[in-house]
């Protein structure tokens, strides 16, 4: 069936929830996403560059699952660092002070009229698919296996722990494996997650939200 054109964007987005740092997919698929810090290899030595790269093939070969490796890109709002001049501009007593930090503003100003300046992000997502073999064998009715909802409702939490289990165990591989190459992670949490995916779909917004 057809989207309507007016429907709203997270309607495009084939993620069932976000739950405990976690994001489900409507496949019932897990995902998980890692934050990482950068190196510029352009500043490190032949030898330097050699043993980096071949510490991040070893971490590929070491790995016997897909990760994905996503950049955001995204326009520095320089307007927050602009307000923060001003102030300091107005509690400056020391007039040559003052005179350096209004020449500083106007150049900030002018620069930026001209260049776009970006901040970049890089993520790492890390993937589980939970075994199909016991939903199916568990999907088919019987009159003899009829359960309370309460007892639906914890069957459900263990397995969603179990499954989290399993991505925890990868996550922390591609952390090893990450840091072994020199970078540093952190796991987004269940907000992160959201306000990540919610800038993404409304870049043009200068205040970030979350989807519900």
């Amino acid at each position: 069936m057809p989207r309507s054109k007016h429907s709203p964007t997270q309607s495009f987005v084939p993620i069932k929830e976000v739950r405990e740092n976690v994001i489900i997919l409507e496949d019932g698929s897990f995902r998980a996403v890692l934050m990482v810090s950068t190196i510029n290899i352009a500043l490190k030595s032949e030898d330097e560059r050699s043993a980096l790269l071949m510490q991040f093939q070893s971490f590929l070969n070491t790995i016997d699952f897909s990760i994905q490796i996503f950049m955001e890109s995204r326009e520095l709002d320089i307007r927050p660092y602009l307000q923060l001049l001003e102030e300091q501009h107005k509690k400056q007593e020391n007039e040559l002070l003052r005179i350096q930090i209004t020449e500083y503003i106007g150049f900030i100003k002018k620069y930026t009229e001209n260049v776009n300046i970006m901040t970049k992000a890089f993520f790492v997502i890390i993937p589980y698919s939970p075994s199909m073999v016991g939903a199916k064998k568990s999907s088919g009715s019987s009159f003899f296996s009829k359960s309370t909802k309460e007892e639906k409702t914890e069957a459900s939490k263990r397995s969603f722990e179990e499954h989290r289990t399993q991505l925890s165990q990868r996550v922390t591989v591609v952390e090893q494996g990450l840091r072994r190459c020199g970078l540093r992670t952190a796991t987004l949490g269940s907000e992160e997650i959201k306000e990540l995916f919610y800038n993404l779909f409304n870049p043009g917004e200068e205040r970030t939200g979350v989807i519900n």
